[in-house]
């Protein structure tokens, strides 16, 4: 009966995602980074993984659960141009519940400050930040859900904008314990304070479906994430385009539009995991709408594919991202987890041997 209840929720997030309506432009884009390693390496796909690792909880609230106890992690990315972005997330189990904490930064590094006419004046150094507070709950062994709560900090020089969001999640896990699947809404929110009196960005929400298999008798894992749900049309067109008109029959050739099974692709990213022992792990992605836009014409290479590793040790669990985005830039992310608890010191136990006396 809880299944039929999930698939008629699924259903009602398909139905609204393609009644719902975008418009404007977005503001604090940097809420659809991704700080997990794991996650990054498998292209966005992971999000459905009920595991203990606590950075995919943080993109995914309904994934908290107790095995996420005492445990922490660290992310870290370094760009091009001295731009940095990571996170520090912690987990603690409730009577009733799992809790975490993030802190996700972007530091953009040291700009030039100059005038209209190009004289420099000084520096500046741009940051932004997200605050959240996640909440997940495991209604029964196969259902669980979750929220996040975000606080949004963006500053710009002598420009800054504030803004709050939630991300609201639902998990079905099979009792094979094989497949899983994750309806989740997130960035739906406000801004409180614009950069401008002018601005007038929305917050970049999005409905995705998070789908993932474990073959039965193979080490593979494969991961479909369905995403930009409540907007349709992916296409992105130049407002400054105008139609042109063939030279030869004068004909009007209209501004180019993607075709229905084009835009319905680029809503797709897939993956896959090889896991070779309990302790490494070999990972692949592909974004497709990344890909299809940031790629070059003429030489698109591995635009937006992604590969990564994943390894485990005694006490912490380490995993490696390579993101490519183009020919002209990629990204390395790097995630380090351990739960605090195998850090304590064993007590000693000390026995004392007494010798009878004669």
């Amino acid at each position: 009966m809880h299944l039929k209840h999930l698939i008629s929720c699924i259903f009602v997030c398909f139905l609204g995602s393609f009644l719902g309506q975008s418009g404007g432009l977005n503001s604090f884009a940097f809420l659809n980074l991704d700080y997990s390693a794991r996650n990054a390496a498998l292209a966005g796909t992971a999000i459905s993984l009920q595991t203990d690792d606590i950075n995919l909880a943080i993109s995914n609230p309904s994934l908290l659960n107790s095995d996420m106890h005492k445990k922490i992690a660290f992310n870290h990315a370094i760009l091009s141009g001295g731009i940095n972005y990571g996170m520090v997330s912690y987990a603690h189990q409730l009577k009733k519940g799992t809790i975490a904490g993030s802190l996700k930064y972007n530091d953009y590094g040291k700009m030039i400050m100059t005038e209209s006419n190009g004289i420099a004046i000084g520096e500046f150094r741009p940051f932004e930040y997200i605050l959240g507070l996640s909440y997940g709950y495991q209604l029964n062994p196969n259902i669980s859900v979750g929220a996040s709560v975000n606080l949004i900090g963006s500053h710009l020089e002598s420009y800054s904008a504030f803004g709050a969001s939630i991300d609201l999640a639902g998990t079905y896990m099979h009792v094979n314990k094989l497949f899983s699947v994750s309806a989740i809404f997130k960035n739906a929110g406000f801004k409180f304070k614009d950069y401008t009196s002018n601005d007038s960005g929305i917050l970049p929400a999005d409905m995705q479906l998070a789908l993932s298999y474990k073959l039965k008798h193979a080490p593979f894992r494969f991961s479909m994430l369905i995403h930009k749900l409540n907007q349709w049309n992916l296409d992105y067109v130049d407002p400054n385009a105008q139609p042109t008109y063939d030279p030869l029959t004068g004909n009007l050739i209209p501004v180019p539009t993607i075709s229905f099974i084009e835009n319905l692709a680029r809503h797709f990213a897939f993956s896959a995991e090889l896991n070779m022992s309990k302790n490494i792990h070999l990972r692949m992605g592909l974004n497709y709408l990344r890909r299809q836009e940031l790629k070059l014409t003429d030489r698109p290479g591995m635009s937006g594919f992604t590969l990564g590793a994943g390894f485990n040790f005694s006490k912490i669990r380490i995993d490696y991202a390579f993101t490519i985005y183009s020919r002209a830039g990629f990204n390395n992310l790097l995630s380090i987890s351990t739960p605090l608890d195998k850090w304590r010191k064993e007590k000693k136990i000390i026995r004392v041997i007494t010798t009878p006396a004669f």
